[in-house]
């Protein structure tokens, strides 16, 4: 691979207004970074933010205004950039727009782009009024969440384009994590690599990104500038965190993660090339302030871009309820949280205290619903047809369902978003009632683990940041975080009753689910062999309780949903 770059000369500016062609040398360039929020489907929105971003980008004297992969439409649009009015109005959407930004920065956006019988993810690039490049996506992730191989063809790789004296090559987000496209355009003369992006976080995303960019700027010698959509979008969060790496792999500008905003960065025309100036080098949260982050922004998110403003879910008294009512909490603020307390005879007095507890640190709405009349009816209602059984899992699970019936009634009632609040786990296991705890709009916990729960309870409670719309110090009571889980659906339940300790039952988990590891790894590594049989049965058999689940934020590489899907009838199991 080459390992130079094809440097063409001295750049030239023609001043705005400028018509006699002769040119005027600068050593100059300046590009502005939009690291905004895109929502599928608003055309009107998205473009008019990118209006105003373009407008700021003109004020700050920038050259070029860059914006994320197919920004006009949001990401990811799944299946709706099939429809050809869709992507009809989109391309109307991005024409207007552009051919009416004169006399600043060219600007460039995402979106779609039909040619005849074919469909390509493109970013358009327009300089006064004009539209100048089309750049076309050339390689089309097929894996994990990403299913652009059977929603866009693939276009050739595109060449450089000329921004005021600069020539800049654009790999589109996976253009970029494979040589070929940017060794291509160092070839044919780019000098800047400007890398338009709608890259979805998951736990350490950066550090991978920030290996592939890399390895293209060491490749082709040219610097690079990595431009991330941010935002929720249904399960999945664009972190933003964009950056640039100068020739060698240096970066000089690194931008927070999670938050929207411009950053305009300048480029030094050396004898070695353009080289672009130190800017702002925000410093990255660790892995937990992070996934914090992800849950309450995907929360947010969600209830912003759907259109609810206050939330409703039942508080236990348990670890799991007592975190997402302080996640919504945060989100949101704690004035429109509405906890319930949903009580029968087999509540312990203790988890009663506790949920008042924390409620009343969250500073939430705490009320309480009692179920047993309810329970008690529903019995004398099928007494006649369950005469002569044992109570067993039913009777449990239809005081589980009542509490999903008068919660759901609160939800339809007042228009509150009815949160779950089942942690990855219980959503592997099966260790939820369908249509009774798992009702609900959105679980904010939905891809974390149990032991992962307890840990973020400690790291909330330790930590408050500007972000967050909840009260500072220890909001979670201790106890809740130390006293043993359970279901409370009959009497001294607990959690293990019915499954490992949820120290075994997550490694084993993490093997199954992350890894994708057979029986006889995870025997190896030390597990019983009878439990890990038994887990695996779980995860296989509840599979159809996953696709009824409530969306929730993607943090992990394998969350439930688009990352894992298994079928629903399924006769296969490992052999020991």
């Amino acid at each position: 691979m080459r390992k130079g770059r094809l440097f063409l000369g001295r750049a030239i500016l023609y001043p705005r207004g400028h018509t006699t062609g002769v040119p005027v040398m600068t050593d100059r360039f300046r590009l502005t970074i939009g690291q905004l929020n895109a929502t599928v489907g608003d055309l009107d929105g998205n473009a008019g933010r990118a209006r105003d971003a373009w407008e700021q980008a003109r004020d700050a004297g920038a050259d070029l205004l860059a914006l994320p992969e197919m920004f006009i439409t949001g990401y990811q649009t799944q299946d709706l950039v099939l429809k050809p009015a869709f992507t009809a109005q989109a391309e109307d959407a991005i024409m207007a727009l552009g051919t009416s930004l004169t006399g600043g920065p060219a600007i460039g956006i995402g979106g779609p782009w039909r040619d005849g019988g074919r469909l390509y993810n493109a970013w358009w690039v327009f300089r006064d009024g004009a539209l100048v490049a089309r750049v076309l996506k050339h390689h089309l992730p097929y894996k994990q969440l990403f299913d652009e191989l059977r929603l866009f063809d693939s276009g050739p790789i595109s060449g450089p384009y000329p921004v005021a004296g600069a020539r800049i090559g654009s790999p589109i987000c996976e253009d970029g994590w494979a040589p070929d496209v940017a060794e291509t355009l160092a070839e044919t003369g780019a000098e800047i690599l400007v890398v338009p992006n709608g890259s979805p976080y998951h736990r350490n995303k950066l550090d991978l990104r920030m290996g592939h960019m890399v390895a293209r700027v060491v490749e082709t010698g040219l610097p690079l500038v990595y431009v991330n959509m941010v935002g929720g979008q249904d399960d999945q969060l664009y972190d933003g965190a964009s950056f640039v790496l100068n020739p060698g792999g240096h970066k000089v500008v690194q931008l927070p993660p999670f938050q929207e905003m411009l950053a305009h960065v300048d480029f030094t025309l050396t004898d070695d090339g353009w080289r672009a100036e130190p800017g702002e080098m925000a410093p990255q949260p660790d892995e937990w302030e992070q996934d914090y982050m992800a849950m309450m922004l995907g929360l947010r998110e969600y209830m912003r871009k759907s259109g609810f403003k206050t939330v409703v879910l039942g508080l236990s008294g348990g670890i799991d309820s007592a975190l997402v009512a302080t996640i919504a909490a945060d989100a949101i603020g704690p004035e429109n949280v509405h906890c319930v307390m949903l009580p029968s005879e087999y509540t312990s007095q203790t988890s009663l205290d506790d949920a008042a507890d924390c409620a009343n640190r969250l500073g939430a709405r705490l009320d309480t619903v009692r179920i047993d009349g309810a329970r008690d009816a529903v019995g004398d209602a099928l007494a006649h047809l369950m005469e002569g059984t044992s109570p067993d899992i039913t009777e449990e699970n239809i005081q589980s369902r009542l509490r999903g019936v008068m919660l759901m009634a609160l939800s339809n009632k007042y228009n509150e978003m009815l949160l779950t609040t089942g942690n990855k786990s219980e959503v592997a296991v099966g260790y939820a009632t369908i249509y009774g705890d798992m009702a609900g709009g959105y679980n904010p916990i939905k891809d974390l683990y149990k032991t992962r729960v307890f840990e973020t309870c400690r790291w909330r409670n330790a930590n408050h940041r500007d972000w967050m719309m909840g009260a500072p110090g220890e909001v979670i009571p201790q106890r809740i975080i130390t006293k043993p889980p359970s279901a409370e659906l009959r009497p001294d339940q607990r959690d293990d009753d019915s499954l490992p300790p949820y120290e075994v039952l997550d490694a084993i988990l993490d093997g199954l689910v992350e890894q994708d590891l057979s029986l006889a790894d995870l025997v190896a590594r030390g597990f019983d062999a009878d439990t890990v049989r038994q887990v695996e049965k779980l995860l296989y058999v509840s599979e159809w309780k996953r696709y009824q689940a409530a969306p929730g934020p993607r943090i992990s590489t394998r969350a439930f949903w688009l990352d894992r899907r298994y079928p629903l009838v399924n006769r296969w199991r490992d052999r020991l």
